[in-house]
């Protein structure tokens, strides 16, 4: 699997939720290329590196989303890897 860039546009808020998720917060994120335009529909992605609203960030999906959570076992198809600080493409 590999990396990809989206932007962080929104919070999930989950009463309940797995206990392989506990201190896992839940982002909506757009998926974007490097020039910043929207590729494909949000999806949600377990958040372990305190990004927020607004941030351009790198997750990857499948199994691999879950190894950068505290529990690498946790049930999720999504993870944030990296807060990305600039970016340019050439």
């Amino acid at each position: 699997m590999e990396m990809q860039i989206a932007r962080v546009i929104g919070t999930v808020v989950a009463t309940k939720k797995d206990e392989r998720l506990s201190g896992v917060r839940l982002m909506v994120i757009q998926p974007c290329n490097s020039k910043g335009e929207d590729v494909g529909k949000p999806i949600v992605a377990g958040d372990a590196i305190g990004s927020g609203i607004g941030e351009t960030v790198i997750y990857a999906t499948s199994k691999e989303g879950a190894f950068c959570l505290p529990n690498p076992d946790a049930c999720c198809d999504a993870g944030i890897t990296a807060i990305i600080d600039s970016m340019y493409s050439i």
